[in-house]
């Protein structure tokens, strides 16, 4: 087991993150062979840019999407060939400037000021770029998610009654070619017909605006959304299922000429990554009981941000029958951190079957969203080891 390897390997308390490549690698090819022909998917490189994930992925994905310039030249630093898009909101003068000149596949433009700054970056540079716009469809009957992006007010891309102005702008922007739309309306999204029923909204309301606006439209790029359920782990979405009513949702919808893109971040990675944290006290508190871990939220910020107990595995290694006296059988137990705030909590009251000093806590389902989301510098605690079972270095 690498984690018990790892342990051996230092002579303070563990704090690790470890990530399973192979197993990576085995999710992402799968998911990729389940879409129907007229789809293609995206890596959401803001789920976890880590550059071993990248390699793993990148063979098998269509592309990275990026969401800032820190991002887009990273992406192209290291994957020079590998097709990239540029959305997310509050982009540079600077950072556009750079997407234009380094000819990326594609922009998301989230607002008209951005088109505004976009078309006049395109004239000076005489270049053309294509574009999708964002648009934030009002959408009233759409069920919700815990994280909807969209269809309420909202910072992220533009409301559908700008459309015909931003259409407009661009009857006179000669170096700017739009390509089709973007939608991302929601997140975590858990129930595949719910999700269908998202998608065909996009389908008939693009065909709308063809026929309103005579457009000719190339793709559509519905964004992730596709969530990981951290409350029931055995519960998760079914892809298979999803995609198989996606081919016929396509027949009966999509204008044949549609590229349809996906672009999933927490879905492609969050299961191949492991938050592998050490017991470093067992506290007693009127009446309940706390495991002190090395490391915290600083390090593993999925769980506040969530706002859920977050799915773990306690491996002990000790005896049970040699238990030391401050050690925890089949009780309740709430997993804190090293932080000075009451805040620094990954799972609370959950039932543990033993759990001693010095023993490994496991959270699953932390490979996205998790360090690279975290506050790591707050109180200069030493960051987690980061070890990529199954690295190939090229």
């Amino acid at each position: 087991m690498a984690a018990k390897a790892l342990q051996r390997q230092h002579s303070d308390p563990l704090c690790a993150y470890i990530y399973d490549l192979d197993s990576l690698s085995q999710h992402v090819q799968a998911v990729v062979e389940c879409l129907p022909p007229q789809c293609e998917m995206f890596y959401a490189t803001k789920a976890n840019p880590a550059l071993p994930l990248l390699r793993t992925l990148a063979p098998w994905v269509h592309g990275l999407e990026v969401a800032s310039g820190g991002e887009l030249q990273w992406v192209q630093r290291h994957f020079p060939d590998v097709p990239v898009i540029f959305g997310g909101p509050g982009k540079l003068v600077s950072e556009l400037q750079h997407a234009v000149e380094s000819e990326v596949e594609l922009i998301h433009v989230e607002s008209l000021l951005e088109l505004k700054r976009l078309k006049a970056i395109t004239e000076k540079a005489r270049r053309t770029q294509n574009i999708l716009l964002r648009i934030n469809l009002n959408l009233p009957e759409m069920a919700t998610t815990r994280l909807t992006m969209g269809g309420v007010p909202t910072p992220f891309g533009m409301d559908e009654e700008t459309l015909q102005q931003a259409l407009s702008m661009l009857g006179s922007a000669a170096y700017l070619k739009l390509k089709g739309f973007h939608f991302h309306l929601m997140s975590h999204q858990l129930e595949p017909d719910r999700h269908l029923a998202l998608m065909q909204a996009y389908f008939r309301r693009v065909r709308d605006w063809e026929k309103d606006y005579g457009l000719q439209i190339e793709q559509i790029n519905v964004g992730g959304g596709i969530g990981i359920n951290y409350v029931e782990p055995g519960q998760q979405f079914d892809w298979p299922y999803f995609c198989g009513k996606m081919t016929d949702l396509l027949e009966k919808e999509a204008a044949p000429e549609w590229c349809i893109r996906f672009e999933c971040g927490r879905f492609l990675a969050a299961a191949c990554g492991y938050y592998v944290t050490e017991v470093l006290d067992i506290k007693h508190s009127q009446g309940e009981a706390f495991a002190v871990c090395r490391g915290g939220t600083h390090h593993f910020r999925t769980p506040a941000a969530q706002s859920h107990n977050h799915p773990f595995e306690a491996m002990s290694l000790t005896d049970p029958a040699a238990q030391s006296q401050t050690g925890l059988h089949h009780q309740a137990v709430t997993l804190v951190g090293q932080l000075c705030t009451p805040k620094d909590v990954l799972a609370r009251g959950v039932n543990v079957p033993v759990l001693d000093v010095g023993d490994l806590v496991i959270f699953t389902y932390a490979g996205a969203y998790a360090w690279n989301i975290s506050h790591k510098d707050f109180l200069m605690h030493p960051p987690p080891v980061e070890y990529f079972l199954g690295e190939t270095m090229t």
